[in-house]
């Protein structure tokens, strides 16, 4: 009997896509800069317009949840068009978007109106984009290699705070929205146009576009989309994400104000938040190579339940040792959250239909990520502190790593499907 797949090593398939994977990680870290940078924002914006931080926090998470019903259309047409005629127009669009935020006056419902325009150019830069593209280029080594591409935004988590920081007291906070934007736009772009290429997934046998079984040939393995949104595993894991997002958002957005509401000044505050993205690359890096040595859902789920050590760590009486170990536990977990979502995604459900249902996984992400800053921001309008915040993330860390432990062994199961398509075009 012939098969479908072709074994194919990582060390190849790295040797072929690696300036894929380059451009994928700087691409999707550009749409993380308004997340990372928006922290930074908060006290200038106080002081010029007297607007409270949920006020200020609601604009990003109405840029998040306008997405949500919007994401699984994304994904079909990535799904039909490919990403490279998604992302190039889209990081030009954005860089634009994040430049007009320094036009904001004392309208709150202009600054609002930014970020609903945001919210729409950003689709074509979010996840779905970067991860459809590395996840069929590669099979071998998927795990590690979307692993290096979310590490973009853990990148931007790093770079964004202190590089925000310094743009506002330098040019002040209406030109570095310029700078953030076309100045991270430039280099994206250039990779982007050079490098991203829709390729075809590295088990597809050369033959398969060609012949009377062409139709058949072409069905890669996996889930259809309504197949998906009945699996149980899948509603685990978009549930594990979502309080994740929620909780990661809420602490990553409002990083600077919390780290001084302990005592830190905001220049260190700035390079502690950068510190916390360093640790999310690492978190990335050695979490993706985990990933495709052992079990996806035990090392997801152990990643995610440390979590709650840190958020621990931040509420414990102030030092400098204890702030430090609780700011890198949650940024190296945090880090992880899109790596374990979109490679236990493609595990799951397979790469048949992967941008639409990646796209639904999205709206989660985007949910998640919106309704927590704004969380964060009202809870500290009421209570004048963040100690609340901290103290949900304990039990809601080790709920997500639950949810996410208990998918071990939940895969699609592509030999079962290559085996019946190969029978079929069998002489």
């Amino acid at each position: 009997m012939s098969s479908l797949e072709t074994p194919v090593r990582a060390a190849d398939e790295w040797k072929a896509q690696w300036p894929l994977v380059l451009a994928a990680m700087v691409g999707f870290s550009f749409h993380s800069i308004a997340t990372y940078s928006s922290g930074l924002f908060i006290e200038p914006l106080q002081e010029e317009f007297g607007w409270s931080r949920g006020q200020i926090t609601a604009g990003l998470a109405i840029a998040a949840i306008s997405t949500v019903p919007l994401s699984p259309f994304v994904g079909a047409i990535i799904d039909r068009w490919g990403s490279r005629r998604i992302a190039l127009p889209g990081l030009v669009l954005t860089a634009c978007s994040l430049a007009s935020f320094g036009t904001t006056g004392a309208s709150i419902a202009y600054w609002l109106g930014l970020w609903c325009i945001y919210a729409l150019v950003g689709l074509s830069v979010k996840s779905t984009v970067w991860t459809f593209a590395v996840s069929q280029a590669f099979s071998a080594g998927r795990g590690l290699a979307l692993a290096v591409m979310l590490s973009g935004t853990a990148i931007a988590q790093s770079l964004v705070p202190p590089l925000a920081q310094w743009l506002i007291a330098t040019v002040g906070w209406r030109e570095a929205w310029f700078w953030l934007g076309f100045g991270w736009c430039l280099p994206a772009l250039v990779l982007a146009w050079f490098f991203l290429k829709d390729a075809k997934p590295a088990t597809r046998p050369p033959h398969a576009a060609s012949g009377p079984h062409a139709d058949v040939a072409l069905r890669v393995p996996g889930m259809t989309m309504g197949e998906a949104l009945r699996n149980p595993a899948l509603l685990k894991l978009g549930g594990a994400t979502f309080i994740m997002m929620t909780l990661g958002l809420a602490v990553i957005v409002h990083q600077v104000p919390i780290l001084t509401e302990i005592g830190m000044s905001r220049e260190v505050a700035a390079w502690l938040a950068g510190l916390s993205g360093v640790a999310g690359i690492v978190g990335k890096l050695v979490t993706g190579a985990l990933m495709d040595r052992f079990d996806g859902a035990r090392i997801g789920a152990l990643t995610i339940g440390v979590s709650a050590a840190g958020f621990a760590l931040l509420l414990a009486p102030p030092s400098l040792p204890t702030i430090i170990t609780g700011i890198v536990i949650i940024g190296y977990a945090v880090g992880t959250k899109l790596q374990v979502a979109a490679y236990l995604t493609s595990q799951i459900t397979g790469m048949n239909s992967f941008g639409k249902i990646f796209g639904m996984m999205n709206s989660l992400i985007a949910l998640g990520a919106g309704l927590g800053p704004v969380m964060s921001g009202f809870i500290y309008d009421a209570f004048g502190t963040y100690a609340p915040l901290l103290l949900a993330g304990i039990p809601g860390s080790l709920i997500s790593a639950f949810l996410v432990y208990s998918l071990r062994g939940s895969r699609t199961p592509p030999p079962a499907v290559v085996e019946a398509v190969s029978a079929q075009m069998e002489p």
